[in-house]
């Protein structure tokens, strides 16, 4: 049976509200911001990443909380250790995502010490995969649920213009947990091809939560249309 805090988002989007270090917008207050214009907008549920961020958002929004913590940018850095993950816990997550690789952890630890100690916690945890057998493995330590998010970046499978649909596709017909479509999901149109293909839910974040990026795509095209007249 799927714990009601999954259920929440089954068929829906997720809005992921992060802002990378250096930015304007990397504030806990600015982002417990933005998660309440997401689910005023129709979000069924925030990922976000910080202790901080997540202790701002908690108190403001009812939906469910995906939360993270990030150790550098390389290797095993979502969520890493156990220890960060009861952080994400108790700070208010209803999911913990974490690494869902078959990667050497920080703390020596197995992806199934993680999840043990989340369950216990009373959280869920969601598995950030980059390919079938970082899911099969990830299912196999107790994950409540796996998304895409690391497809393409592990070196495994290609980086895909868009969502990696065949990745997804695959998971969804070989896998008895949820599947989470997240990354490089750029419009509703690539969102709902996610839906179509079999997705749980939605993981939608640069295209819908950063300004940067947004703008880089109007002031390029607009560049490009300039050079072409």
């Amino acid at each position: 049976m799927i714990d009601s805090r999954l259920a929440s988002i089954e068929g829906r989007l997720v809005v992921s509200c992060q802002a990378y270090p250096g930015e304007p917008m990397r504030s806990p207050a600015i982002m417990a911001a933005v998660a309440q214009s997401v689910v005023a907008g129709g979000a069924a549920g925030v990922r976000a990443q910080g202790l901080e961020d997540l202790e701002a958002i908690r108190p403001l929004v009812d939906v469910c909380l995906i939360g993270l913590v990030k150790r550098g940018a390389d290797g095993v850095f979502i969520t890493p250790t156990v220890e960060d993950a009861l952080d994400c816990v108790a700070a208010g997550a209803d999911i913990v995502a974490v690494d869902g690789t078959r990667r050497d952890r920080p703390d020596g630890q197995p992806l199934s010490a993680t999840v043990a100690a989340v369950h216990a916690a009373g959280g869920l945890v969601m598995a950030d995969c980059g390919s079938l057998d970082d899911a099969l493995y990830s299912v196999a330590a107790g994950a409540d649920c796996v998304g895409t998010t690391l497809a393409g970046y592990t070196g495994e499978r290609p980086v895909t213009l868009g969502p990696d649909l065949d990745l997804l596709t695959e998971l969804v017909a070989q896998l008895a947990v949820p599947v989470l479509a997240e990354g490089r999901i750029r419009n509703p149109a690539e969102a709902q091809s996610c839906l179509i293909a079999g997705a749980y839910a939605v993981v939608v974040g640069t295209a819908i939560t950063h300004p940067t990026r947004i703008t880089q795509t109007f002031t390029q095209q607009l560049t490009t249309t300039d050079q072409t007249v």
